[in-house]
């Protein structure tokens, strides 16, 4: 591991200007702001990794929202995908409380760190390659400082990114096909780690149907449960 540390790492995060179509959108959004928001200061920069490590359970999504992470400066916070995610992740004791507002709500993750593949909101939810693959550093290093039992994946882009990883770092013999995303998707790696998958929580998947509470809060329970077998058999239990 390098020197580097983990608040480090997240101030790098915050000030790096890689991806000019991406910094010049969240500037945008930042300045024009949706109307409900208009009295409010935006972040309007890359967002940094929530929680502290290491930490079991590594949960991977996508990108910033626009009016959500990208307004408050914090992942997943201030939009519904959020709002989703922290209920489940406090249902299931990986946070101290089931919403996340702003950054000064007095929320924290318990053994348990959020992040996603690209740190920047991008026009229509959409990063490019070549934007996720700058971002690729900084998801490598999370992964190191974090060093999870679980790494939960929030939709297809997401475990993709994964399979790359775990690929790239002998953590999976490189296969083909590739195994398959899907909602409760399941993937043992080396050193008795799993990758799990899930439908994101976007609107899109939870107004329709397509990703229900009960379907979500599943894969935590099953995150947990990855976790308990890991310590018990690491601590001869």
């Amino acid at each position: 591991m390098s020197r580097q540390t983990w608040a480090s790492l997240n101030r790098s995060v915050e000030r790096c200007r890689k991806c000019d179509r991406l910094i010049e959108h969240c500037r945008t959004v930042a300045k024009v702001k949706r109307k409900s928001y208009a009295d409010q200061k935006y972040w309007g920069k890359p967002v940094a990794n929530l929680g502290q490590a290491p930490a079991d359970l590594l949960v991977i999504g996508l990108a910033p929202g626009a009016h959500g992470a990208n307004r408050t400066g914090r992942m997943f916070t201030g939009d519904r995908s959020g709002d989703w995610l922290f209920r489940a992740l406090h249902k299931s004791g990986f946070a101290n409380q089931p919403t996340s507002t702003d950054r000064e709500d007095g929320l924290q993750l318990n053994n348990c760190i959020v992040t996603n593949i690209c740190r920047c909101a991008p026009p229509d939810n959409k990063p490019t390659t070549a934007e996720i693959q700058q971002c690729d550093s900084f998801f490598n290093r999370t992964i190191e400082f974090c060093q999870p039992t679980v790494f939960l994946a929030l939709g297809g882009l997401a475990w993709k990114s994964m399979i790359a990883w775990a690929v790239q770092n002998e953590r999976l013999q490189k296969v083909t096909p590739r195994p398959k995303f899907g909602h409760g998707a399941e993937l043992k790696l080396a050193d008795d780690r799993w990758l799990l998958g899930s439908y994101h929580p976007s609107q899109q998947n939870t107004f329709t149907g397509r990703l229900t509470e009960p379907m979500f809060d599943h894969i935590f329970q099953q995150a947990r449960k990855r976790i308990d077998q890991r310590n018990t058999s690491v601590s001869g239990g």
